[in-house]
């Protein structure tokens, strides 16, 4: 997973990333937005937009923010509340529209 969105992004999905992705690979949930792993191309182009900060590199991970590198992966792979299947690689977000769902741990977030 070459970039993921942290803690910053909750309720803010500023969408400038979404806007700058060449290969369409940022998700909408609920109050977040997610990068797929497999389908970001490591362009970084959506590091560089975001007001918020909140996009990393997967090679640049800390502690801290390790457990939002795990949850942007669980977004794709983990069946989600509502959903009766993981969402998996469709090919790019236009296909699917906003999602409305989060992962239990932004979901669970004040």
């Amino acid at each position: 997973m070459p970039y993921f969105i942290g803690e910053p992004c909750t309720d803010v999905k500023d969408k400038s990333c979404m806007e700058e992705c060449p290969v369409d690979a940022i998700y909408e949930g609920a109050r977040k937005l997610y990068i797929h792993p497999f389908e970001c191309v490591d362009c970084g182009a959506c590091q560089s937009v975001c007001p918020m900060e909140a996009i990393s590199n997967d090679r640049r991970v800390d502690e801290t923010t390790r457990i939002h590198l795990e949850d942007n992966a669980v977004f794709f792979s983990s069946v989600l509340p509502g959903r009766d299947a993981p969402l998996g690689s469709p090919g790019g977000a236009v296909h699917t529209g906003p999602i409305g769902v989060d992962t239990p741990l932004v979901a669970a977030r004040d």
